[in-house]
Formats: C-alpha cells, structure tokens, sequence
C-alpha cells in the first residue's frame, strides 16, 4: 500500500509541475484531487494505480486508441481524458465513480468503444474514461440456461465461451464479433436470431450495476424501474454496468447461411421490392439482411449491388423448399448454401470467409481503421419502385457508402413496446443503417462526407416512419436533436428521447430523476433527469 501511495504522490507532484506552465491548470489540480482519491476508497488488494493512465504515461495515446473504433475522434484536435481507469477489479468502478463525482470530474463509460458518436470517450469538458475492457469474464450455467457476463467482454468472447460449453445453444446478439457487452446490451442490441428471439433486452434475467453513489446494485436491489430502464434505455445514463446474467437459447446442431449478390443489371431494384413483403413474415427461422452498396463494374462505371444475407435455424433442403416457395425472385440454389454449427455462423455473419478458425472470434479491436458517419431509420411501409430507384441515385453520388436492410417480424412482433425500454416493436417492416465512410484526413474531407450523410438521410425522408421520425438508439447519431436554437437542454432532449425511445422517453426521466437526479452520470444524448 506505501508503495501505491507513494508512486500516486511522484505522479501527483509531477502533475502539479505541469499545473504552472500548462493552460489546463485547474483540471490537473483537479485531477490530482481525483487520484488521491482512488486508493482510499478501491479494495488495497486490488492495486489501483495499475490501472491508471494519465497523459504523461507513455502508453496513455495507445490505451486511447486501441478502442477508439472511428477515426473522426482519433484526431489531435479531438479532446482528449486527463486519465483513462482500466478497471480490474469492481472496486475500481466504485472507487472512480465515488471520487469522479466527489472532486467534478465527468466520466465516459467504455466497454467496446463502438459509439459511433464517440461519447464514451469523447468530452468538451474535463472528463476520465471508466474503461471496463479487463472486467471481461464469463460463466457458462448450462444446466438452467444461464451466463452471466462481465460488461468489458466481446460478444465475439460470449458466442466462443457458450460454445465451448453447449453446442445445441446461442445468444441473439449482433454481427461485429468486438462489440463491448455493456453497451451491445443495453441500448437493445440485435442480431440475425431477433426474429426468433429478439433482442439482447428481450433475454437479460439479472444485472449488477454501480450507481451514482457507489454501491453495487442487482436486480433485486435496484427494483424494477431501474431494471426495465437499463434494457434498451443505455446504461450510461443511470450507472455503471458492470455485468449481466443472460439466457441462453436453444439453436440447432447445424444452420444454414448464405450470401447471394444481385446487381442493378441483373434485377436487384426488383428483388429488394419484393424482399420488404416476404421477409418481415417468413418464419421466425430465417433471418435475410439485405445490404446495398455502390460496386465498380468491369467497364469502369459504378452500379448497386445488393447482398441478401441469410440466416436459417435448419439444414439447407428445407430452407430451400421454403423460399423457392415463398421467395422465388431470389433464386437460392443449393450451392449458394453453406451448413455449419451456429458457432461457425457468427463467423460467417463478421464477414470472415467460410472456414476461417474459430480463434478469430477472440480477437480484440486495435485502433480506429476509417472515418464514418451513421443515420438510422424504420420502415413502417413498402418503399415503391421508384422511391427504391431514387436511393439509389443518391447512393451512387456518393460512392463510399453502405446501407443494411434488417427485417423485422417474428418475435420482434409479440413483445410489446413497454416491456423494455426499447420501443421499436410491431408496426415495423425493417430497420435501415446508413453508413457512409471515408479514409482521408483533413476537415473539408469530413465536412464533405458527413453532408452527403445527412443528403442521404433527407433523401428517404417519404418512405420511413413519422412523428417522430423513429431511429436506433445504438446507432448514436449525435444530429439528432442538435442546431435546435432557443431550446432548453430538456426540450432538446425530448427531441431525440422520442425518437429513441418514443413514449418510454418519459419513464425512462422519471427513473433518472429517481436515481441520479444531479445527472453525474450524463453525455450529449443521455436520459436528463426532470
């Protein structure tokens, strides 16, 4: 412990040095405030300052970096943490939320570093990083169909753990093998078993969370407000997750996947019209994404490629009795298929080649590797012909850009908009991603590439839903809500809740007033207390 203390004391004075010469003066002194802190309320077993990156620490801008997942927010004029806390033990969680909020300094929740927004490591004013990416365990109960998992894990690390245990069960959670949990979690994550399943929310059973006050609250201890909040309404806003208890489900020894291409020359305007009638009702045993993207063709021009992406709890012969009849336009042939366990689907759904290692599912993110931009929308009608030929008029001015097509239907339909705090339920035909991309630094180039977003964004305007204009809370779009003059930050507020959250935005206020009514635990679209 003297040994802690005294390199924490070497740490501090140097910090004070830094505080004569250095404009940020008061956030250092701040920030030493904030470290004397740690120690003297963190477990002594538990060495704290192992944990701990200040800026003058040579592995800090690596530690930063390593999940920082877009690279608009690893500029040198993004701002950066005095600290980042990669916690290693819950404690350390206590002890950072305890003296952050005792000495005012704002702290950023990261577990994956997928905000597409940056929020959890980005701030305009003095603020930490609470990073959880070392509280990462697992434990596999298959004998009642449980796990409970720690929030800093992969949902590449889960799928891995629970097959490594069952080979007849899953988890319906998403596609991007490095997705942090905590945050995959509770904003209402999804995946290509929603439609059997549901969501993420849709399978939790319990949740330990560290609250505004420091102390760690399950289920039972944080009632059941806070409870329906955290599934789907984001864990940001209310505390700390520091893990959850998920149920397993049941999938079969082998599915079926495939991947089947259709350009504009060969009928895919036509195909995708026909996609928003079918796949929202198939059975719940097929998932078929369909991804447009702009492609070079062979003579030089662009066109749209369309991907219908497929997933089917079964073997091949009958998910092609099923769609030859249901879904004849698409024209799946038997070579288009692939059967494999769900665990080798995972993969396949990360866009990894069929028969890649299982091992890559283990593998952590390292640094941000483009610039991008990310709208969302759902689909309420069938977008006609021309409304299709229009989008992608658009798309192909801009190049560099993608949209996911995500059907819903099956079980999405049954859960009620109430039962979690994630609303978007029946009445909806697909969601819709945009994400536009770009690799070049500078400004202009950004400036540029986040317009043709937003034109992108304008330009399906007729054929999504209204009043309110639904989007994905995962999919931060830090636009929404934003440029709005005269408004309080309440009003503003309610501006992207209702969008989000549409009529749970107002529970989820009453909850945040309840258990964080001085709004410690806050960013750009949290939940504000009334």
């Amino acid at each position: 412990m003297k040994t802690i203390q005294s390199r924490i004391a070497v740490l501090i004075s140097i910090l004070s040095v830094f505080s004569l010469i250095l404009p940020r003066a008061t956030a250092d002194l701040i920030l030493s405030d904030f470290l004397r802190c740690l120690p003297k309320q963190s477990q002594p077993t538990y060495q704290i300052f192992e944990a701990i990156y200040t800026r003058d620490n040579t592995s800090f801008q690596s530690v930063l970096q390593h999940y920082i997942r877009n690279r608009r927010f690893s500029t040198p004029t993004t701002p950066k943490p005095l600290a980042i806390v990669t916690a290693k033990h819950e404690s350390h969680v206590q002890a950072t939320v305890i003296c952050a909020n005792q000495h005012g300094l704002q702290i950023r929740i990261r577990s994956g570093g997928h905000d597409y927004e940056g929020l959890s490591y980005v701030s305009d004013v003095p603020f930490v990083i609470l990073d959880l990416l070392n509280l990462r365990a697992i434990d596999i109960k298959v004998a009642d169909k449980s796990a409970w998992v720690q929030a800093g894990a992969t949902i590449g690390e889960l799928y891995y753990e629970i097959a490594n245990k069952s080979k007849v069960h899953g988890f319906p959670a998403g596609a991007c093998l490095s997705l942090g949990t905590g945050g995959h979690f509770s904003g209402g994550g999804y995946g290509y078993l929603m439609r059997k399943y549901g969501l993420t929310v849709d399978n939790i059973e319990d949740a330990k969370l560290v609250n505004v006050n420091g102390t760690i609250l399950d289920r039972k201890s944080m009632g059941e407000d806070l409870f329906w909040a955290i599934r789907g309404g984001g864990g940001a806003s209310f505390g700390v997750i520091l893990s959850w208890k998920i149920k397993l489900v049941p999938v079969p020894a082998k599915v079926t996947v495939f991947n089947i291409q259709r350009t504009l020359e060969q009928g895919a305007t036509d195909v995708i019209y026909k996609w928003q009638y079918i796949a929202p009702k198939l059975p719940k045993d097929i998932f078929i994404r369909a991804m447009p993207q702009v492609k070079n063709t062979t003579n030089g021009t662009k066109t749209v490629e369309v991907s219908f992406i497929g997933h089917f709890l079964g073997q091949t012969a009958n998910l092609l009795q099923l769609l030859n009849a249901r879904f004849p336009e698409l024209g799946l042939q038997k070579n288009d298929c692939f059967e494999m366990s769900w665990l080798e689907s995972t993969i396949f759904w990360a866009d990894f080649p069929v028969g890649t290692p299982i091992d890559v599912l283990l593998d952590r993110p390292n640094g941000p590797a483009v610039f991008f931009k990310v709208k969302s929308d759902y689909v309420k009608e069938p977008i006609p012909k021309q409304g299709i030929e229009s989008i992608w008029k658009i798309i192909l001015k801009i190049e560099k850009v993608w949209m996911q097509w995500n059907p819903y239907g099956g079980r999405m339909s049954e859960i009620s908009e109430s039962e979690t705090s994630f609303p978007h339920r029946a009445g909806n035909l697909f969601l819709i991603q945009y994400w536009t991309f770009w690799g070049d630094e500078g400004a202009e180039t950004t400036k540029k590439y986040v317009g043709l977003s937003r034109k992108l964004y304008e330009g399906t305007t007729p054929f999504v839903s209204k009043s309110p204009r639904e989007t994905f809370q995962n999919y931060r779009d830090i636009d929404i809500g934003a440029n709005l003059d005269n408004r309080t930050n309440f009003e503003t507020a309610k501006v992207y809740g209702s969008k989000y959250f549409k009529g749970n935005f107002e529970r989820l206020v009453s909850v945040k007033t309840a258990v964080d009514p001085q709004n410690f635990f806050k960013h750009e679209q949290s939940i504000p207390p009334l």
